[in-house]
């Protein structure tokens, strides 16, 4: 709670007098809870560059980006929000004002004395959300407040509208919606498909201004909180199990030998996810493994790290340190190292990354893991294989 305070202070210093609202009230809130681990905030850079799902180049200013840390920091004091829910609010104030505080002066000449990036002109809109006065959002003194803006996004018992208009905790199941579904149902927008192209920009957000917290007591390991949810490691129907976990036949010696992942066939360049909420503990090249990305997540309490090898050097999209969710584009399907052919090997370690292995397809599904693809998970001893 030090640094998130010490963060804010900063943000004092850095924000125009007239802007100082919204950051006292995240001051106060800070003082009555403590951040997340995976949604503290840490230094705010200059700019960000990336892109949405169809291609577009999206840059993004210190001042934008001081709008996003205030949505997680908000994210991290609301019960019940965690990192899916920072990400869908991200998403819904990037595809609604690219994360700019809006006036709208034709309709409230008084939102142009409050602190504002430009104005809008959507019906009666106002600010990150372009939440509207007349459907019961706030005061135009309110909606004018980042973080009254994204408390009232969340919603639910802490929320400031107690349910009308409904926030994100409001929506029954948000959690098992595509996130831009969820951010549909708490912005009711004439154009509902909008949101799902901002999901890259609102992942590489979260992993430019979030990081770890060391635990002293574990020898500076990264805290990690427990995920939020579980996904498959490949996009549904773009994948095959040729080399299950177990004994086999190593495609390289021909000797029987135990094979500690499971091997997913998958065209060179497949997008690669991670399986739960974590943080990289190694993303690079090792021996037998060719390029890989060790996550450690925590799931139902316990430390389980997930390895993803054999990716080209290109086709790693993570760095040592960066906090990621569930579903996070982490690096493209390889066949460097010891392999025959483009294809994940994946590995799951219950205890930590220098624990045993488990069959990797069961720990999956005995989870519940999202995008499990029955048809294509069909144990083969042939195709495409590793040995590490």
């Amino acid at each position: 709670m030090k640094r998130t305070l010490g963060i804010l202070l900063i943000l004092v210093m850095l924000l125009p007098t007239a802007g100082l609202t919204s950051v006292a009230v995240l001051m106060m809130t800070a003082a009555a809870s403590c951040t997340s681990g995976s949604l503290t905030v840490g230094p705010i850079p200059d700019s960000l560059t990336s892109q949405t799902r169809d291609g577009t180049s999206v840059v993004l200013e210190r001042q934008q980006l001081t709008h996003a840390a205030t949505i997680i920091t908000v994210a991290a004091q609301t019960s019940g929000v965690g990192i899916p829910g920072a990400l869908i609010a991200l998403m819904a104030a990037l595809t609604e004002s690219r994360l700019r505080m809006l006036a709208n002066p034709s309709a409230y000449s008084q939102s142009a004395d409050y602190p504002n990036e430009g104005s809008g002109s959507d019906h009666d809109s106002l600010g990150l959300f372009q939440m509207r006065p007349t459907a019961g959002w706030g005061t135009v003194a309110e909606l004018m407040d980042p973080a009254y803006q994204a408390r009232a996004f969340y919603g639910g018992p802490a929320g400031p509208n107690g349910g009308s208009p409904r926030g994100l905790l409001d929506i029954p199941n948000w959690h098992a919606l595509v996130p831009g579904e969820a951010a549909q149902s708490v912005e009711v927008s004439a154009y509902p498909d909008r949101y799902e192209n901002f999901q890259p920009v609102a992942d590489a957000i979260l992993v430019a201004l979030t990081r770890p917290r060391a635990d002293p007591a574990v020898g500076g390991a990264p805290i990690v909180p427990e995920t939020s949810r579980i996904v498959f490691p490949l996009p549904e129907g773009t994948y095959t199990d040729t080399s299950s976990y177990g004994w086999r036949t190593d495609p390289f010696t021909g000797q029987r030998t135990f094979h500690a992942g499971s091997d997913l066939a998958a065209a060179l360049g497949t997008p690669i996810l991670a399986v739960a909420d974590g943080v990289v503990v190694f993303a690079g090249f090792r021996g037998r493994y060719g390029g890989l990305i060790i996550i450690e997540h925590t799931v139902s309490g316990e430390r389980v790290a997930s390895y993803y090898a054999h990716m080209y050097g290109g086709g790693i999209h993570v760095a040592v340190g960066d906090t990621v969710t569930a579903g996070h584009h982490i690096g493209d399907v390889g066949s460097a190292g010891r392999s025959t052919g483009a294809h994940l090997h994946l590995e799951i370690h219950p205890g930590g990354e220098d624990q045993p292995t488990v069959n990797a397809i069961e720990w999956l599904t005995e989870h519940g893991a999202e995008g499990l693809d029955d048809a294509a998970v069909a144990a083969s001893s042939c195709g495409p294989g590793s040995a590490p």
